[in-house]
């Protein structure tokens, strides 16, 4: 657990960004609860992304905001591509499940590193950016509850149909 209250207060914001319960609406995790693989390859239209993506995505900038914040280049993400993944083939059950275990994965694996941060690093730049580890700290959070309202705006979109 954290030892300093900011790095308790940034480890509450980024665990409630993602799976707790809030007053703000529906967290990252909870806006994936009953989404199937064909809902999760909807598309709103040609050239935009469907939620399977912003699965991959999210996952993906978590696994970089993790190396960013320990510096440590050797840290990769699992999948081709970087910032928008490919989607896998097949796009199937099997594939839609562990693609989302995947994002829980780098969820844990960055809820942790944010546990033992030390605050005093908070203010310095994360390795190979321009901003502050506090912000990416924060900013990892926003962008969770960015693409949960994206991901409630599909799922509603896409029963329209």
């Amino acid at each position: 657990m954290a030892r300093d209250r900011r790095m308790k207060l940034l480890l509450d914001v980024f665990n409630q960004a993602f799976s707790g319960r809030s007053w703000h609406g529906t967290p990252l995790w909870g806006a994936l609860r009953g989404v199937s693989p064909s809902l999760a390859l909807w598309r709103p239209g040609r050239g935009r992304h469907n939620i399977w993506e912003l699965v991959l995505h999210t996952a993906y900038w978590k696994c970089i905001v993790r190396r960013r914040l320990l510096g440590d280049p050797a840290i990769a993400f699992p999948r081709l591509g970087s910032n928008w993944p490919s989607l896998p083939s097949p796009t199937d059950a099997a594939a839609w499940a562990k693609d989302r275990a995947l994002l829980k994965h780098e969820h844990l694996l960055l809820r942790r590193v944010i546990a033992r941060f030390d605050a005093a690093q908070l203010r310095h730049r994360g390795w190979r950016s321009q901003w502050s580890n506090a912000a990416h700290i924060y900013g990892i959070a926003s962008h969770d509850l960015y693409h949960a309202g994206q991901i409630q705006l599909l799922k509603r979109l896409a029963r329209k149909e």
